[in-house]
C-alpha cells in the first residue's frame, strides 16, 4: 500500500468519526429535552417531540456514520475523530450556539433555563 492509499484509507474514518461524534453529542440535548416534555431550540420546530423525534434520528445517523467508518479496522483515527466532532458539538451546544442559530435563521426560542 503506498503512502497516499494509506492517507485516503485513514481520512475517509476519521472525517466520518468526526461525524459521528458531532451527530451524537448533538442527538443528546434534543433526545433528553424531548423526553422530558421541555422546549429546545430546533430548525424543525422547538416542541419536546420534535426534539424527541430528532434525538432519535441524531442518535441512528451516528450509529450509521460509525459504521460506515469501519471503526474496528481503523481504531485510533476513528477514536480521534469522534472524540474532535463531539468536542465540537458540545462546545456548540455548552456556548447556547443552538439559541443562536434559531435567532440567526430568525426562528423563535423556547425561554433559557435560570443558571
Amino acid at each position: 500500500m503506498t503512502e497516499i492509499d494509506w492517507l485516503i484509507a485513514m481520512w475517509q474514518p476519521f472525517l466520518l468519526s468526526v461525524l459521528a461524534g458531532a451527530m451524537g453529542v448533538n442527538a443528546v440535548p434534543h433526545f433528553v429535552k424531548g423526553v422530558v416534555g421541555e422546549p429546545f431550540p430546533n430548525v424543525w420546530g422547538n416542541s419536546p417531540l420534535r426534539n424527541a423525534v430528532a434525538g432519535v434520528l441524531g442518535l441512528v445517523i451516528a450509529v450509521l456514520l460509525g459504521y460506515w467508518a469501519e471503526l474496528p479496522g481503523h481504531f485510533w483515527a476513528g477514536l480521534a475523530g469522534a472524540g474532535i466532532g463531539a468536542l465540537a458539538m458540545a462546545v456548540f451546544h455548552g456556548a447556547g450556539g443552538a439559541y443562536r442559530l434559531n435567532a440567526a435563521l430568525g426562528l423563535p426560542n423556547p425561554p433559557r433555563v435560570a443558571r
